[in-house]
């Protein structure tokens, strides 16, 4: 949650994502109206570890399929592990992604972003993978995602 300072008082107003610090590890608390909305929203937050996002440009869009799996916390670290996985052999950076079908049989989003160019984008920090420790899924009115990565 970020405060921001009006003349008479504080307003709480949620972000879409905060990156978190663990030990030596990093994660991201994503928030969403809709579960679909936190999935992309992590999704946001995992590329903002490894790149300034005002950098990136969406010139390529690229479908994302991932298979059902037990749970929706299962299916939200094979969904992030695809997208690490994608900029590790593809060397794809995304900035935005459209979740189109999330559910028992899997999730399906478009992604939107580029390939790394040298010359505009300075990586950050290396992300090996989303893992279990201290993963969640919260749904209700408003949706939150909490997710560590090993870096």
């Amino acid at each position: 949650m970020v405060m921001e300072r009006n003349e008479r008082y504080f307003v709480l107003a949620k972000a879409d994502f905060e990156v978190i610090e663990h030990t030596a590890d990093v994660g991201i608390l994503a928030r969403g109206t809709t579960l679909k909305e936190a999935f992309a929203n992590a999704a946001r937050g995992l590329f903002s570890i490894i790149v300034d996002l005002d950098s990136v440009e969406e010139r390529e869009r690229k479908e994302v399929e991932v298979p059902g799996q037990v749970d929706e916390e299962m299916l939200l670290v094979e969904w992030l592990n695809s997208l690490i996985y994608l900029f590790d052999v593809e060397n794809l950076l995304f900035k935005r992604c459209n979740i189109l079908e999330l559910g028992e049989k899997g999730l399906k989003a478009e992604c939107f972003g580029e390939r790394v160019d040298p010359s505009r984008h300075i990586l950050k920090t290396g992300v090996k993978a989303a893992t279990y420790h201290m993963l969640r899924v919260e749904k209700g009115s408003y949706c939150q995602v909490k997710v560590l990565f090993d870096i």
